[in-house]
């Protein structure tokens, strides 16, 4: 097993994507070896020390391509630390009920991977952009304004705590 560290995600809009190369950048910073990779492109994890695994929350669970990463990898994932962020709440501003009934969905959706025991875990604020829906998506959200609630320094931050798990 080597010393790189695998910042793996599942997307639907890119917002996960641009958290997660965000959380590599920070690592890398730190000094260590750090691919930001889709987790559908994902094979073997032998060249992985640690993984860090993001998704965002939809319809109350991970993203599809999260979960079939924890089933395929469930082995290679119970061998090497790992670390959980999910991307939920995205009201702008801060809506307390919703970061609630997101923290809720997140630890609902970890218990159905009971084998899975993350060194952290995290939920940060989504991006919501009606303007990149699928039609008719775009039409169903109506008049619900553009909101991006992506904490970057707490990212950063949290980023930088989880050198010490993942550089050991």
């Amino acid at each position: 097993m080597s010393s790189s560290v695998l910042v793996g995600y599942a997307t639907q809009y890119g917002s996960t994507q641009e958290v997660a190369e965000a959380i590599g950048d920070t690592l890398r910073e730190a000094g260590l070896n750090v691919d930001v990779r889709p987790v559908k492109e994902v094979g073997d994890l032998a060249e992985y020390s640690a993984v860090v695994l993001g998704a965002p929350l939809m319809k109350s669970r991970f993203h599809k391509d999260a979960q079939n990463f924890l089933k395929r990898q469930r082995q290679a994932l119970s061998e090497r630390p790992v670390s959980v962020f999910a991307l939920g709440p995205v009201k702008e501003p801060h809506d307390e009920e919703e970061w609630e009934s997101s923290r809720a969905q997140l630890d609902k959706q970890m218990k159905e991977f009971p084998w899975l025991t993350p060194s952290a875990v995290e939920l940060f604020g989504g991006k919501f952009d009606p303007a990149t829906l699928p039609f008719p998506l775009n039409k169903l959200a109506g008049k619900e304004p553009a909101s991006d609630a992506r904490d970057w320094e707490a990212i950063r931050s949290w980023a930088s705590d989880l050198k010490t798990i993942l550089a050991a």
